[in-house]
């Protein structure tokens, strides 16, 4: 199967590290993370630059994986990275990674549907009643996201 490409929306300050293990499974496109000194560089230029930067990242991409921790789902920037993929009509899901060990904070405790926050139309239905989101097994939660990455990825594009 050909490596996916794809974009990771998360909360970067509480997650950098945990999305660095996701990153570091090696099953996909290679996909260089941002540097603190390159993210406070794009920062500095304000939201447009920011807004920018998001999305010459998503264009290429066909699917996003939003990783969840603790404070994802009240992040401006994965609200909009979320309202940006889906509108474009990529493949979107989540993976919640509160049970991964930070070197800092350990484990934390699992954050709150980000899909919750949108609505599909004008139909009321929240994005969350089709969009999944996967918990991995608590025990090796590393392993699980290991073993079933590509395959969420598959079943989040076929059911786009």
């Amino acid at each position: 199967m050909a490596k996916r490409r794809v974009f990771y929306s998360f909360h970067y300050d509480n997650d950098v590290f945990r999305v660095q293990q996701i990153r570091n499974i090696g099953t996909l496109e290679d996909d260089k993370p941002v540097s603190t000194n390159e993210w406070e560089q794009i920062k500095r230029g304000g939201d447009a630059a920011i807004k920018r930067w998001i999305d010459d990242n998503l264009k290429y991409k066909s699917c996003l994986i939003v990783l969840i921790g603790l404070e994802t789902s009240t992040s401006r920037w994965v609200k909009y990275e979320i309202e940006k993929a889906w509108n474009d009509g990529k493949a979107v899901f989540g993976i919640y990674i509160h049970n991964l060990k930070c070197p800092r904070t350990g484990i934390c405790n699992k954050g709150v549907n980000p899909f919750d926050n949108f609505t599909i139309d004008n139909t009321g239905k929240l994005l969350s009643s089709i969009v999944k989101c996967y918990n991995p097994n608590s025990s090796n939660a590393y392993t699980d996201i290991a073993n079933n990455l590509e395959n969420w990825i598959e079943e989040a594009i076929n059911n786009r």
